[in-house]
C-alpha cells in the first residue's frame, strides 16, 4: 500500500482558494479573511493551553474543537443548499452557544462585580486568554461583516460574540478569581 502525504498542492499558487462546496475564490475574500480568523484564534488557544490546566484546559479542548467546526461551518458558503448536498455540512450550533453560556455563568459566579476596565495582563494565561479574545472579536467583526453581503450561520456569529466573552471572563478566573486583575487607571500617566 502506497500512502501519500503530499503537504503542498500548489493549487493556491495563483492567489486562489477552494471553498467547502468546491467553488475556488480569491484568498483575499470576506469568506476566507473569517475562516482564516477563526483559526488564527484556535493557534492563539492552543497557546493559552500551554499555561492551563485541569477543567480550563479541558474547556479550551472543547473551544478548539468548536473553532474547527465552526470553521468548517463558514467554509462552506449557501446555506440555503445544505439539504441538497452530498453530505450534511457541518454547521454550529445553538448548543454549542448554550454550553459557552453556562461555562461563563459558572465562571462569573466566582468574581466580584466590575468597578474598573482591566487591562489585558496579569498572570500569563489570563494573557494569553485576553489575546485570544481579542483574535475572537476580529473573528466574529469579520464575519457580521461577511454576513451583510452573503449567507452566513447565525449560530456562528453568536458563538463568536459569546466566545469572546468567555475569553474575558476566564481570563479573570486566570487572576486569581478576579484578585490579581490589571486595573485601568484613566489619565494615570498625564
Amino acid at each position: 500500500m502506497v500512502v501519500l502525504n503530499k503537504i503542498y498542492t500548489r493549487t493556491g499558487d495563483a492567489g486562489e482558494t477552494a471553498l467547502g462546496n468546491g467553488a475556488r475564490v480569491a484568498k483575499h475574500s470576506q469568506r476566507v479573511n473569517a475562516y482564516g480568523t477563526v483559526d488564527e484564534t484556535n493557534a492563539t488557544v492552543g497557546l493559552a493551553r500551554h499555561y492551563a490546566d485541569g477543567e480550563m484546559d479541558a474547556q479550551l479542548a472543547m473551544i478548539q474543537n468548536d473553532l474547527f467546526d465552526l470553521g468548517a461551518d463558514l467554509c462552506r458558503p449557501d446555506m440555503e443548499k445544505d439539504a441538497d448536498a452530498e453530505y450534511q455540512p457541518l454547521r454550529i450550533a445553538a448548543n454549542q452557544v448554550s454550553r459557552l453560556e453556562a461555562e461563563i455563568d459558572a465562571m462569573n459566579a466566582a468574581l466580584e462585580p466590575l468597578r474598573s476596565f482591566i487591562l489585558p495582563g496579569g498572570s500569563a494565561l489570563a494573557a494569553q486568554l485576553h489575546l485570544c479574545r481579542t483574535v475572537s472579536r476580529r473573528a466574529e467583526r469579520l464575519s457580521v461583516e461577511l454576513a451583510t453581503v452573503e449567507s452566513v450561520n447565525p449560530d456562528a456569529i453568536k458563538y463568536l460574540n459569546r466566545l469572546s466573552d468567555w475569553f474575558f471572563v476566564a481570563s479573570r478566573i486566570s487572576n486569581n478569581d478576579g484578585k490579581d486583575d490589571v486595573l485601568w487607571v484613566p489619565g494615570a500617566n498625564r
